[in-house]
């Protein structure tokens, strides 16, 4: 694992923890892919921010599997301001640098895994 995909992805959980708009929209590039409940897509650093900044969400990584130097599933403990207990999902995220590129939440370790695999596949066929 190259030491950069851990850094980037422990400063976007940092950045989303704290609750931090500026230290959030800095963790990520322009723009930063994403993909969960609402949808999928290129958003800019700032809407990425207003999110972490409007959602409240707080994720507790709880464990890791790298996929590749530039890919990492994150398996984690969400919650939200309104949550009675956290829901187990899992992250796919895609650094470039020092920042992550891409975060895709799935329901689950598994579907986690299977995505970030395929991502892999199509980054080598490039």
């Amino acid at each position: 694992m190259a030491p950069s995909l851990e850094v980037a992805v422990d400063r976007w959980h940092t950045a989303v923890n704290g609750g931090d708009p500026d230290r959030a929209a800095a963790a990520v590039t322009d723009p930063v892919v994403v993909l969960g409940p609402k949808g999928a897509g290129p958003i800019s650093p700032s809407d990425f921010a207003d999110w972490v900044r409007r959602s409240g969400i707080r994720m507790r990584p709880t464990s890791r599997h790298p996929v590749s130097d530039r890919l990492m599933v994150v398996e984690q403990e969400a919650t939200w301001p309104q949550s009675e207990r956290p829901s187990r999902v899992a992250t796919v995220f895609r650094v470039n640098g020092d920042r992550v590129s891409a975060a895709l939440r799935q329901p689950d370790l598994a579907s986690a895994l299977e995505l970030g695999f395929i991502c892999r596949e199509m980054a080598a066929t490039e």
